[in-house]
């Protein structure tokens, strides 16, 4: 880490969906979570597994202007983290809620490269969680690609768990894996 950038978490506003969208969504991975489904005779088992990868891959999250648009609406949550002297978008965090199962879904949460590692996911997710129960939401999901092992340990390391997965989740057909921690 070198110097400390000083920045805001702010709502998001319609006209930020831009700049959010043009933020490097990429990241690099040496691992991904492979997953394995065994069945026979009615039992299923479904196993994800760390696997190193034989060269660096360069991915990206996947992005979409309507979900962001859907985001701003007042029962869902949508963050920017901004630069406090020039209001150049950091990174962002884009949720719903879903009141009837007393949740909130994480469906983005993109710092972009130059911003990584100075604690910009982390405050974007510490307001979510507020922003959660302040609404009385009892948990928070999180979704990730299996490929996005950076993710999956940012993730893991901020205290959420393990709780499933949906093949061919993604537009791409990629495999979400779910996370989820409660909230008190």
């Amino acid at each position: 880490m070198s110097s400390t950038i000083s920045f805001v978490i702010r709502d998001a506003l319609t006209a930020d969906i831009q700049p959010c969208l043009a933020l490097d969504h990429t990241y690099e991975t040496d691992y991904v979570w492979q997953m394995t489904a065994f069945e026979d005779a009615g039992q299923r088992e479904i196993v994800f597994k760390t696997e190193r990868l034989p060269r660096t891959m360069e991915a990206s999250c996947p992005s979409n202007p309507d979900r962001l648009r859907w985001s701003l609406a007042a029962d869902h949550c949508f963050l920017v983290a901004a630069k406090r002297d020039s209001a150049e978008v950091l990174g962002y965090l884009a949720m719903r809620s879903d009141h009837a199962y007393s949740l909130a879904h994480i469906h983005d949460l993109v710092v972009s490269r130059p911003y990584r590692r100075h604690r910009v996911g982390t405050r974007l997710l510490n307001v979510a969680r507020q922003w959660a129960r302040e609404r009385d939401l009892k948990q928070l999901t999180v979704e990730l690609q299996t490929k996005n092992f950076p993710g999956i340990a940012f993730c893991q390391q901020a205290g959420f768990k393990f709780c499933g997965f949906n093949d061919h989740y993604f537009p791409n057909q990629d495999i979400a894996v779910f996370f989820c921690q409660a909230l008190r």
